[in-house]
Formats: structure tokens, C-alpha cells, sequence
């Protein structure tokens, strides 16, 4: 079915409102974290739409748009800082875009759209935000395999970085030292706990509290824009994911070291584990603190939950019988298979539930733990965890391939 005719008022917009329209969606699209390969599509299908010839090239830090033939080219450069991922701003923009595709409204009117959306204030307040900071990392440090204390002390920790990061967005020097000194801030709190609070693993509570800042998600990005041929984007995501990972390590040794030197009482006894029950309800916080971390809509956190669900499932079933790398695969087979149905079902973009439902699988947790045991000189474990990272990753990227291929979504995002 083909989109119906513009209205003869505007059936052959000027070139300016048109071209400033796509300029303005990508600089909002890439600002709210829309990968490379997904958000050049998406200008594609708008300059398409209007027939005009357009060329973009997206990477992590800039997008380069040009206009017309090649011998009259009209050429742009935006730089854009890399954001955050929001959710409910990509819905809004990805319906705005379709608005426009099919004629509903008329490039000005969707390029002052795109400013509202914008401008529009945050769902969720810095309590909210905090409270999941919290939540997030006292349920994951269950879902690692951890007790009570594990799971106190990562929402300490947890709670502890959210408020670094409220008090850091304004001022874009301090936000740089961010990852050391959360990481040295989580790991001197679990090494005190262990010796204050009795016996408790040290790296499940340092890990948890970091979970929201590990790069998994990037690094899995990554991999799949590299298997999507857009190498100079999947290189800087590749190189950022692992400056990240470098800088948690080096907080968390210098924390170790820190810890150290504080007088330390005797040891208690260890915590009881918990029953199976516990992990259920662990996992459901974790899905819908990621929902508002990651800013979707109220609406979308029982469908996220859902997701979330079925890739975790999916993954912990397929690791039994396949290995921890083919597992992640089944995982996010099943994740974009059920994501892109949904998504041509609510005629919404699939990305609502894949992004969440992903924060499950990413392998940001097995990196940390790579370059921890190479911090630790134990060469052989930590290339050996740090291969099993990569293949994961791999998986996952593959298994997404699989998924936008056994079932297409009707949108790019």
C-alpha cells in the first residue's frame, strides 16, 4: 500500500523546510542514542519520500548530510555530544517522521515538533531515578547470585552513583572522571562491607553497583553496527566501550587499595541463600527500573517486563544446553522476534522493547571481570572471560540479524 499524494498545496515542498526538517530529526534521533545503521535509514526513507537525493553518514560523535546531485551538492555537518537513550522521545520522534512520510503534516510543521519534543521536560523526576538507580543494582546482585548483603550493598553503591551522576550532568569536566570514581566508590564500599558486615562476595556487590555504567549495551551496539558494515561508527562505539571498562577497573583497583588501609573488624557469618522466588521478583524490579532509567513510557513497562522476561529466560534455558555464547544467542532471537511482532501489532518501534530486553543479555558484566582478573595478572582467565565477552556479544548482534530477518518490523527504529 503506498503512502497517499500530498496535497497540491505542498506536493512539492522547497528543498529548505524539507532538508531543514531531516537535519533537525537526525540531530534529534542520534541525540537520544539511535544507532548509525538504523538512523541513516530512517533520513533515508524521509528524503525518499520527498524525492529528493540524499546521502548521510552518522558516526557516534557527528552526521554528514548531503543534499541533491553530486555535481551540486549541498553538504552538512552537525555535531552532535553523544546522549542518552530515551525511549519515549524515539516513539515520539519515530511517529513524527511517519506524519510527515505520509503526508499528515508538512515539513515546518514537523520540524517545530521536533524543537517541542525537545524541549519537553523529563517523565520521571530525580527521585524516581534515583529509586531505580537503587533497585536496579540491589535486584541484579541478586540475579548474579548473590544474598542480602550483596544486594544492600549494591544499592548503596548504586544509590551513592546516581546522586554523583545528578550532581556531574551539569558540569561536562566532572562527568568525564565519572566511571573512576563511581567504581572506586563501589568497590572501597563492598571491601568495608565484607569485613563490617560479615562474610559477602566483593565482586557481585561491586558489580552490581556499577551495573547501570557498564558499557554492555554499547559494546553490543557496536558489534551490531559492525555486522551491519558501518565500520568507522562500530569502531569509536567499540574503542568507547572498552575506555569505559578500562576506567571502572581502575577505580575498583585503586578502591580495593583505598579500602586496605581502613582498620577492619573480624568477620561474620555468611548470609543465607535465598530461595528460587527471589530471583523471580529480581528480575521483574530490574525491567522496570531499566524502563524509567532508559525513560519509556508508563505504558510500555508491562510489555518491557514481558521482554525482559522472555530474553532472560531464553538465555538462561539456551545456556544449558548450548553454552553461554549460543544461549545469548537464543535470548536475543527470541527478543527481536517478539519485539518486531509487537512492534507491527502496536505499530510502535520495536526499539521500545529490544533496548530494555537487551540490558539482560549484554555482556558488560563478563568484561568487567576480564579486565579484572588481567588487574589481578592472572593473564589466562581474563583473555579467556574477555573472548567469552566478545562471542557473546557476537551472539547477540547475529541473533538480532536473525530476528529483523524471520520477522521484518514496519519500522526502522
Amino acid at each position: 500500500m503506498h503512502p497517499p499524494e500530498y496535497p497540491s498545496a505542498f506536493r512539492e515542498p522547497p528543498p529548505g523546510p524539507v532538508v531543514a526538517f531531516i537535519l533537525r530529526l537526525g540531530q534529534a534521533l542520534h541525540q537520544y542514542g539511535t544507532p548509525a545503521h538504523r538512523l541513516e535509514e530512517q533520513l533515508h526513507q524521509v528524503s525518499e519520500r520527498f524525492g529528493i537525493q540524499a546521502r548521510f553518514f552518522s558516526t557516534p560523535t557527528s552526521i554528514f548530510a548531503s543534499f541533491g546531485p553530486p555535481e551540486a551538492l549541498q553538504t552538512s555537518l552537525i555535531r552532535v555530544e553523544p546522549g542518552v537513550m530515551d525511549l519515549e522521545r524515539l516513539t515520539l520522534l519515530d511517529e513524527l517522521a511517519q506524519e510527515v512520510i505520509h503526508a499528515t503534516i508538512s515539513p515546518d510543521v514537523g520540524a517545530a515538533r521536533v524543537e517541542t519534543i525537545l524541549q519537553a521536560p523529563p517523565r520521571y523526576g530525580r527521585l524516581i531515578t534515583l529509586l531505580c538507580w537503587t533497585l536496579a543494582a540491589g535486584s541484579a546482585a541478586r540475579l548474579f547470585g548473590g544474598g542480602l548483603r550483596e544486594m544492600g550493598v549494591a544499592a548503596m553503591s548504586s544509590l551513592a552513583i546516581g546522586v554523583l551522576d545528578q550532581l556531574t550532568r551539569r558540569n561536562p569536566r566532572a562527568a568525564r572522571v565519572l566511571e573512576p570514581v563511581a567504581a572506586l566508590l563501589a568497590s572501597a564500599l563492598a571491601v568495608t562491607a565484607a569485613s563490617v558486615l560479615g562474610p559477602l562476595s566483593v565482586q557481585v556487590a561491586t558489580l552490581a553497583g556499577l551495573i547501570v555504567l557498564l558499557p554492555g549495551l554499547g559494546l553490543t551496539v557496536a558489534i551490531n553496527e559492525l555486522a551491519s558494515r558501518h565500520l568507522i561508527s562500530g569502531a569509536s562505539r567499540l574503542t568507547a566501550a572498552a575506555l569505559v571498562f578500562l576506567q571502572l577497573i581502575f577505580g575498583v583497583a585503586l578502591g580495593e587499595r583505598v579500602a586496605e588501609l581502613l582498620p577492619m573488624p573480624p568477620a561474620g557469618l555468611p548470609s543465607a541463600p535465598l530461595p528460587f522466588w527471589t530471583a523471580v521478583g529480581a528480575l521483574v524490579v530490574v525491567a522496570a527500573a531499566v524502563t524509567v532509567l532508559f525513560r519509556a513510557r508508563p505504558a510500555d513497562i508491562g510489555w518491557i517486563i514481558a521482554a525482559g522476561a522472555l530474553a532472560f529466560a531464553g538465555a538462561r534455558l539456551g545456556a544449558r544446553g548450548l553454552g553461554t555464547e549460543l544461549g545469548a544467542f537464543a535470548g536475543a532471537l527470541l527478543l527481536g522476534m517478539a519485539s518486531n511482532a509487537l512492534s507491527r501489532l502496536r505499530n510502535r518501534p520495536s526499539v521500545v522493547t529490544i533496548v530494555p530486553g537487551m540490558m539482560l543479555l549484554v555482556p558488560g558484566s563478563l568484561g568487567f571481570r576480564s579486565l579484572e582478573s588481567l588487574l589481578a595478572r592472572d593473564v589466562v582467565a581474563g583473555v579467556g572471560t574477555a573472548f567469552s565477552m566478545l562471542l557473546v556479544a557476537v551472539a547477540i548482534a547475529v541473533g538480532l540479524l536473525f530476528a529483523n530477518a524471520l520477522v521484518p518490523s514496519r519500522r526502522v527504529l
